[in-house]
Order: C-alpha cells, then structure tokens, then sequence
C-alpha cells in the first residue's frame, strides 16, 4: 500500500480541479493567504510593548453635558 507516486498525485489535482474550477479554487488560496497574513500580523502586535500607556486615559464626566429629561436617576428614586 505505500505511498502514492507522483502520477496518483496529479490524478487527484485533475479530480479537484475539474469538481471545484480554477476560479474558486483561485479565491480560495487568497483567502487563506490573507488569514495567514492577518494571524502572523495579529501575532506580531500582541508580542509588540505598548506605546501608548504614557497617556493616562481620560475619565468621562456626565457634567458635561446636560441632563436629559425622560432620565429618571434610580438612586434618587429609591431614597425618597
């Protein structure tokens, strides 16, 4: 039973090709080149230090803005 020879091999690229067409199998390749590419890029960044952390992160206030009238505030609510 051993191994397939070559020609075994290129009977079967014949099979796929002729079920699945050069088109799709085209567009296929790409895709898994384009996941292979955004995994390794993916990888590269995590491992990456962050250059950001010398801004500290800004803290959002709701007195900037002015209150809504439909808001009911809940804890007040209870409190009464």
């Amino acid at each position: 039973m051993g191994s397939f020879s070559v020609w075994h091999w290129l009977i079967v690229l014949l099979i796929v090709v002729l079920v699945f067409g050069t088109k799709k199998l085209k567009n296929m390749g790409s895709d898994l080149g384009g996941a292979v590419k955004g995994f390794k890029d993916g990888m590269k960044d995590g491992s990456a230090p962050e250059q950001t952390a010398a801004t500290p992160p800004q803290q959002v206030t709701g007195a900037t803005a002015p209150a809504d009238k439909t808001t009911i505030d809940v804890e007040a609510r209870n409190k009464s």
